[in-house]
């Protein structure tokens, strides 16, 4: 087994501690005075943590030229949407126990409610589509449904800011680091365009040179 393999299944059992640790807890009842809002709480912010560190891969790969690591994406991002569902089973089953109207007042009556649905929908489509088949059949499409993911991380911190009643610092820790790499991205791209502009006027500049 190969050294980036052993570190792609280390980083997988590490996102599965969560869970276990839910599961271990529920039988041990060590899961609070409250604990659908400690599952939920969990189950949320855990979704949130994989959905950044997702975002993140990217950046690493082009600062470090590492092209390997590209392939941690879509797991982590299978990752973020496994916790996503269970973060909305917890409000399905625990909250509301199936009860339809009542969610879909619940949805529509409360503004971060209707966010963090906003964010599971936009989640499917990706998750649904993550597949290698997929990828092939969809081509250049493909990419352009996947940067929704930004829009989901978005909403996401705005469902968890709205969330938070007193103590605004995760939330912001959070909204700081979707800033973070926003602005590297548009950096990226603007040198990524300069180079190309470079390019062209030196590929223009040896012709005419030629020419003369």
């Amino acid at each position: 087994m190969t050294g980036f393999r052993i570190f792609r299944w280390s980083i997988f059992a590490s996102a599965l501690v969560p869970a276990a640790a839910l599961v271990y807890w529920t039988f041990t009842g060590d899961l609070g005075a409250n604990p659908i809002e400690f599952i939920t709480h969990t189950t949320g912010t855990t979704a949130l943590s994989l959905l950044v560190i997702t975002l993140t891969i990217t950046p690493l790969r082009r600062v470090t030229a590492r092209n390997e690591l590209i392939r941690l994406r879509r797991m982590l991002g299978l990752l973020a949407f496994f916790y996503a569902c269970l973060h909305m089973l917890t409000w399905v089953v625990l909250d509301w126990f199936f009860d339809v109207a009542s969610m879909t007042a619940d949805v529509v009556k409360r503004p971060f409610i209707t966010m963090g649905m906003m964010t599971f929908v936009l989640l499917v489509p990706l998750a649904a589509t993550s597949t290698a088949g997929m990828i092939r059949r969809l081509g250049r499409r493909w990419q352009q449904l996947h940067r929704l993911i930004y829009v989901a991380a978005v909403t996401a911190v705005i469902h968890f800011w709205w969330v938070e009643k007193a103590d605004f610092r995760q939330p912001r820790l959070w909204a700081l680091a979707l800033c973070v790499l926003f602005g590297f991205r548009v950096w990226w791209s603007l040198q990524t365009r300069a180079a190309r502009t470079r390019d062209a006027f030196t590929f223009l500049k040896d012709g005419m040179l030629r020419r003369g």
